[in-house]
């Protein structure tokens, strides 16, 4: 029997119980859409308490839980049940959480303030084994893509552009670093092609504009 056919097996894994009473009463609203299979406080309460025999289709799952929590959960799950599908729904709104967790391989990601329409619209995706964008993940991923592509300096290229934005020569702020004359000079060519600059006020430039200096 295809999962179109019969309800949608879910689970819930969070560790407020009146959040979670909460979700389960909404769910019932859909009538037989969805059955309940699993509910647990926590990753370490899920392991001893999900079913082989009948697993979920889908288990929404918080991050922030006292034991295992959704990291540790969501790798457990990766280890003996690869085939369940995850779809977060936490308040944890942060880049390095959505982008940790979608590299876990979760389906969706959603904040608890979202419209029950879109838990339900992303609940229909995400059985199915497809990821379920919202534009609210979509920004904060385009955004965490984004400063992953920032430029990162080591300390010496930093205090080179820290020097290089002062009057002092670059013969002084060899000197000043303890380096010869030909390692500044590297530095400087190195930056320049790095923050593709042509000059020294174009480097100044983009130190200023990025709180370097």
């Amino acid at each position: 029997m295809s999962i179109a056919a019969r309800p949608i097996k879910l689970g819930i894994v969070d560790d407020h119980q009146l959040y979670r009473k909460g979700l389960m009463s909404l769910l019932e609203k859909w009538g037989a859409l969805y059955e309940i299979v699993l509910e647990a406080m926590d990753g370490e309460t899920l392991a001893n308490l999900i079913n082989p025999s009948v697993l979920p289709d889908v288990i929404i799952m918080d991050i922030n839980m006292p034991r295992k929590d959704g990291f540790e959960s969501i790798s457990w799950l990766n280890e003996h049940y690869p085939k369940i599908n995850v779809l977060v729904l936490s308040m944890v709104g942060q880049e390095e959480s959505i982008v940790r967790m979608i590299k876990y391989g979760v389906k969706g990601y959603l904040t608890k303030d979202i419209d029950p329409d879109v838990l339900h619209e992303a609940l229909q995706t995400v059985v199915q084994g497809k990821f379920y964008y919202t534009d609210f993940l979509s920004r904060k991923l385009i955004h965490a893509i984004q400063e992953d592509d920032r430029v990162t300096l080591t300390e010496r290229e930093l205090r080179f552009i820290k020097l290089a934005c002062t009057e002092m020569t670059y013969q002084q702020i060899a000197d000043e670093m303890f380096v010869s004359p030909k390692t500044v000079d590297g530095y400087r060519k190195a930056l320049f092609e790095k923050l593709k600059v042509k000059s020294r006020v174009g480097l100044a430039m983009y130190a200023v504009n990025n709180g370097w200096v």
